[in-house]
Parts: C-alpha cells; sequence; structure tokens
C-alpha cells in the first residue's frame, strides 16, 4: 500500500500547476456571479430570494463556500435558472469556453419550475 501511495504522490508532483483543473466551487461560484450581474443584480437582491445572507452567497460566488445542492438549488431558484443551465455553463467553462453557454434565457423556466428558497 505504501508503494501505491508513493506513486500517487509522485504523480501529482509530476503534475504541473497548469494542467490542473480549477476546483469545481471556483467554477460554479464564478458562473452563479456571472449569472447575477447579467439579471443587473445585485447580492443583496438575490441572496434574499434564495433566503441566504450576502456574505454567504458572496463567499460561494468567489469560491470560497462549497454550497450544499439545497443551497445551489435555491440560488438558481433565486436566478430564475434551472441546474441543467447552471451545469452546462459550468461544464462549458471547464472545456474551455467563456460564455454562458447553455444559458439562453433568464425567463423563468416552464410551468412545473419550482423555486427553492432556504429557510433562514
Amino acid at each position: 500500500m505504501a508503494v501505491a501511495m508513493n506513486e500517487v504522490g509522485k504523480a501529482l508532483q509530476d503534475h504541473e500547476p497548469a494542467t490542473l483543473e480549477p476546483l469545481l466551487r471556483e467554477v460554479l461560484g464564478r458562473r452563479l456571479r456571472e449569472l447575477r450581474l447579467a439579471r443587473g443584480e445585485r447580492l443583496i437582491e438575490t441572496a434574499a430570494r434564495a433566503g441566504i445572507s450576502p456574505q454567504y452567497l458572496s463567499e460561494v460566488e468567489r469560491g470560497l463556500k462549497e454550497p450544499s445542492s439545497e443551497m445551489i438549488a435555491a440560488i438558481t431558484g433565486a436566478l430564475r435558472i434551472t441546474l441543467v443551465d447552471l451545469t452546462l455553463a459550468v461544464v462549458a467553462e471547464l472545456q474551455g469556453e467563456t460564455t454562458l453557454a447553455g444559458v439562453t434565457s433568464f425567463a423563468p423556466p416552464g410551468p412545473d419550475f419550482t423555486l427553492y428558497a432556504v429557510a433562514a
């Protein structure tokens, strides 16, 4: 087992920093901020609709917090986008695209859409 761990450690050391992928929470936060700003909203407005504090939303957007799936659902609901749209935007960034791929409209989704909010 020690040999396998040493091989893993060596493989990680041999990796160039430029080839390491960004953390998911950083990409997620960056995309959430871009989507919020594209809607022309302030932190306080989006956070209030999501039922979270502006400070927490700021930390999520800066990639400092790793939100739970419930928190992500609350934030995407407050931004009136679907989890699919957010996921497509995150995937696009991870693939090297710089546009808000997959997000074609900021209008509320169809009639089955449910806005989630976290109880304060």
